[in-house]
């Protein structure tokens, strides 16, 4: 194979793995060559200091796309049987996408678990076993009432704009562990409506940008390169490096210029890391079956949260798992029961309960969980009035979401909606809130990362947002 052909089949992996945003990864500094295009001086992957000493090193964030209902999950509410069928007994905020009137009562089960004894739908029977672990957010609140608007927000703090995401921002402040991994991998099997803005670095350099994997079977595209060992490989990524770095001089400000660069050293050392860190195959049957990798109701979300643990395992910062399909149907917003609510929400929560489950003891069993940071929940909440006969309408004014791990309070339940489960009424948390908490926990100032652009500072938290201290442990 030419030079120019192995440089081409790197390039496609770089490409087609998302590493071409990724600047900045470089080799040990063991000679002077193409490892050296940019500089360490200007290297934005390098680990920064946290503002103040961290409780949490990484986070998982398990996004529920469609907005999982809380009435039916995790927030019972005996009014609505009650009540069932009559009005809601107050006026609707004016922000509706339908007009739904009558209340309907959730016909799932719920039980009080664990030595908190916080209520838990017959849906979720593993997660339930590990209640303990768990801080519940009942009060959540946010601003949009539709998916695309809600999903930004609660990925990037914008509603309508493009801005960098949690994960961006993360790199961003703290830089990465490991220099053969990307430090923001994205897995989702069937990519969310919004797509890449969700997980966009925006106006940040490029080298912030998450990693997408869609591929459980197969990750990494065009990774090894059969036409050359290593030291052949590795003399020709150093004369392409040195040319590259004659290019860049009087363009050090192109940090896309600087990301393509740097994505060839990230793709060479990937090629001996990256199989052994997504790949699942080498784990026990006994872990396998603990993530229900293997049954077809569960496999998918169990490949995805497998993959998930072993990433952060290997010091990758953030890794974000978006459950966006099941064994019987792909979709966009699974969570999104404007109908179907009877079938479709006990599949989903059977596709993800036992995974989910699985991930914290195993995070917890290997030491990992004291300083990882898993979050649930979905854009928004659904309605407590009915749509049709079978289903629930967005709502954005109350939901509930959960914390565990590094730095939260396990088993506490911290704020509540009213009787009927429309708004957050105690102890709210806005999706800012939320997010000004998990840069707290990743020894992070919300108030004080920012960055420059377009003439003024920008953050993650806008110019709100508060660190919600009374879940932290």
């Amino acid at each position: 194979m030419s030079l120019p052909d192995r440089r081409h089949a790197l390039f496609t992996f770089a490409n087609g793995f998302g590493l071409l945003g990724l600047a900045g990864v470089l080799a040990d500094a063991t000679s002077a060559s193409g490892r050296d295009a940019v500089s360490a001086a200007t290297d934005p992957l390098a680990v920064r200091p946290p503002h103040y000493a961290a409780k949490a090193k990484r986070v998982i964030f398990l996004f529920m796309s469609g907005g999982p209902s809380h009435v039916d999950l995790f927030d019972s509410k005996p009014k609505l049987k009650e009540f069932a069928g009559k009005p809601l007994p107050f006026e609707q905020p004016k922000l509706v996408r339908t007009k739904t009137v009558n209340l309907l009562p959730s016909p799932f089960k719920f039980a009080k678990h664990g030595q908190s004894g916080a209520d838990v739908s017959e849906l979720f029977p593993n997660l339930a076993k590990r209640v303990d672990d768990l801080c519940i957010l009942r009060g959540m609140y946010a601003d949009n009432i539709n998916h695309n608007g809600a999903c930004l927000q609660m990925n990037t703090g914008e509603q309508a704009f493009s801005r960098p995401s949690l994960g961006s921002w993360l790199l961003y402040g703290l830089g990465t562990e490991n220099r053969n991994l990307p430090g923001f991998v994205v897995i989702t099997p069937s990519q969310p409506a919004q797509g890449a803005p969700l997980w966009s670095n925006s106006f940040l350099p490029a080298a912030y940008q998450g990693t997408l994997v869609s591929n459980l079977n197969k990750p990494i595209e065009n990774l090894a390169d059969a036409g050359t060992d290593t030291t052949q490989q590795r003399r020709e990524l150093d004369a392409l490096g040195r040319l590259n770095a004659l290019y860049q001089k009087g363009r050090e400000n192109d940090t896309l210029l600087a990301a393509r660069i740097a994505s060839f050293e990230l793709a060479f050392r990937m090629q001996k890391e990256a199989p052994e860190a997504f790949g699942i195959d080498g784990e026990s049957k006994a872990t396998k079956a603990l993530y229900g990798v293997g049954d077809p109701a569960t496999d998918i979300f169990g490949k995805q949260c497998l993959m998930a643990r072993r990433l952060v395992e290997r010091g990758v910062r953030m890794v974000q798992v978006y459950h966006t399909q099941t064994a019987k149907r792909s979709s966009c917003q699974l969570w999104d029961q404007h109908g179907g609510l009877r079938s479709e929400l006990p599949a989903n929560c059977l596709a993800t309960d036992k995974p989910i489950a699985g991930l914290l003891e195993d995070l917890k069993a290997r030491g990992l969980l004291k300083d990882t940071l898993v979050v649930w929940g979905g854009e928004f909440g659904r309605t407590p009035t009915a749509e049709g006969t079978d289903g629930r309408e967005h709502q954005p004014f109350g939901f509930t979401m959960w914390m565990a791990g590094a730095g939260v309070k396990g088993g506490l339940t911290y704020g509540s909606t009213d009787d009927f489960g429309w708004h957050a009424t105690e102890n709210k948390v806005h999706v800012h809130d939320l997010h000004a908490t998990i840069l707290h926990l990743m020894g992070l100032d919300h108030e004080k990362l920012t960055f420059r652009h377009a003439g003024r500072d920008y953050r993650l938290t806008d110019v709100s947002g508060r660190v919600v201290k009374e879940v932290l442990a």
